[in-house]
């Protein structure tokens, strides 16, 4: 299947203006908090209805403002999971699950027993609840649920309306390290069997990096970038882009040659390894990709005199103040952050960068600013 997404709507506060094509399985949007991410999901579920454009999947139109096409939410078929969960707190395992098949034909009446098509809204709730592992939890309430047997619940409500578009609403955002590592790789796998699209919002680039083949990466209500996920990690392409799949590292450059330049927040001359054309006007590098350096070279070199450091349990960063001499446009950039792994280096926090840094030409990202 594939989900074509081509839509305008004016707030407050910004324009959203997003389009993209889906064909792979799975898709992530990612972008900082209040740049449109959620309201898209809300425009294709049809919680929010854009000003103009078009919504399909495949031959199904959801929305179309030429047309006039804008279907109920019910009968777009498409399975909402929410950052919450939203499970009803006063209806156990078993209502919650029989609530994802409400219509006008068929429906659960959690205060008096089944009701309407009785046989078959019993058999597809009691399916699923099999399905998700939730055999013996059909009259316990959300509140005495694990935060696992909630995610479960609410995939269960969704999936037993058997939708063609499956929408993932920041699923993860709100819990912890363990538990969030034990609860994405659940919810993917409960998800393994499931044939259709399904998107998945975040502002974590791990999350995206791990689960989503495709990304589309949206800045400020507007698509910075679509494509292949890993493809763009490699090469972002623009700075927004960079920055937003966590580069820490973007220097405005001035060019001197085809592969040469001068980075003016880090104040060093760079060699770089692709040929610089004259719409690159910012230069990146991932903290990662930076090496030590026992020697002063003319070229890709840093001074790490200055510095500060910050440790976690398996790695430490190192941020180098590079006191260039050209006035820095973007607040921060005259700083470089530099990664090493605790367990590889065997060092610790305490332990001081090498004198100089270097940045290899190869791992060195050319940047557009936009």
């Amino acid at each position: 299947m594939a989900l074509e997404v081509n839509i305008s709507k004016k707030f407050k506060v910004f324009q959203l203006k997003v389009s993209f094509l889906q064909e792979s399985r799975v898709m992530g949007i990612l972008g900082e908090s209040g740049c449109g991410k959620s309201m898209t999901l809300k425009c294709i579920a049809g919680i929010e209805k854009p000003d103009q454009g078009r919504i399909a999947l495949d031959n199904r139109v959801f929305y179309d403002s030429q047309l006039k096409i804008n279907l109920a939410p019910q009968k777009r078929r498409v399975g909402y999971l929410f950052q919450n969960y939203a499970l009803f707190p006063n209806m156990t395992v078993e209502e919650n699950i029989a609530a994802g098949l409400f219509n006008s034909r068929m429906f659960y009446d959690w205060k008096s027993g089944w009701a309407g098509k009785n046989d078959l809204l019993k058999s597809q709730t009691s399916e699923i609840i099999k399905k998700m592992h939730l055999q013996g939890l059909e009259k316990q309430h959300p509140f005495q649920l694990s935060g696992g047997q909630q995610q479960r619940v609410a995939l269960a409500r969704m999936l037993v309306n058997q939708p063609d578009l499956i929408l993932l609403d920041e699923p993860f955002s709100a819990l912890d390290g363990h538990l969030k590592d034990n609860l994405q790789y659940e919810l993917f796998g409960a998800l393994s069997e499931y044939k259709g699209p399904i998107i998945m919002v975040s502002h974590n680039r791990d999350e995206i990096y791990k689960f989503c083949e495709n990304l589309t990466v949206i800045s400020g209500g507007t698509v910075a970038t679509t494509g292949k996920t890993k493809e763009i990690f490699r090469d972002p392409k623009t700075k927004e882009t960079a920055r937003l799949t966590g580069c820490k590292n973007i220097s405005r450059i001035r060019i001197t040659g085809l592969y040469q330049c001068y980075a003016l927040d880090w104040g060093i001359n760079i060699r770089t390894e692709q040929e610089l054309t004259t719409d690159i006007t910012h230069i990146g590098i991932r903290a990662h990709g930076i090496i030590p350096s026992y020697g002063k070279n003319e070229y890709n070199t840093l001074d790490c005199k200055d510095f500060r450091m910050i440790e976690s349990p398996f790695e430490v960063q190192y941020i180098i103040n590079c006191n260039n001499r050209e006035a820095t446009q973007d607040a921060g950039s005259n700083e470089v952050w530099w990664t090493k792994n605790k367990l590889e280096n065997k060092i610790s926090a305490q332990e001081n960068p090498p004198q100089y840094l270097f940045f290899p030409p190869e791992e060195l990202i050319l940047l557009k600013d936009k």
